[in-house]
């Protein structure tokens, strides 16, 4: 589980506060198929709110818990029925500069003549 310091936390609470749940638990719970949806959105978009379809404040904390730990996630809020999860994006590798793509144009005006 990643830990934040207040201000990162500050930070990402203001991030989040106009977005919409992308995942809900519903009564089943916290099944194998609502994780790996979870981690799918996390990857799209690094800061999300999950709603929890529970009235058990202590199950929705376990749940907050169990995904940070199970995702490798920073727990930022839960506020009544949300859940706001962060992990940072992981570093893509730079890909190489390519060089332009030659049009049929371009061909037809360098004959060197």
């Amino acid at each position: 589980m990643l830990n934040l310091n207040s201000e990162e936390r500050r930070a990402l609470r203001a991030r989040a506060h106009s977005l919409q749940p992308v995942v809900a638990i519903s009564q089943k719970g916290l099944s194998e198929p609502v994780v790996r949806e979870i981690d799918a959105s996390l990857a799209a978009h690094e800061l999300i709110k999950v709603r929890v379809y529970n009235d058990d404040r202590d199950e929705r904390e376990n749940f907050l818990a169990s995904l940070c730990e199970r995702l490798a996630a920073a727990p930022v809020q839960h506020i009544g029925k949300l859940l706001v999860i962060w992990r940072p994006r992981p570093e893509q590798p730079a890909t190489p500069a390519r060089a332009p793509r030659r049009s049929k144009r371009t061909f037809q005006g360098s004959t060197g003549t």
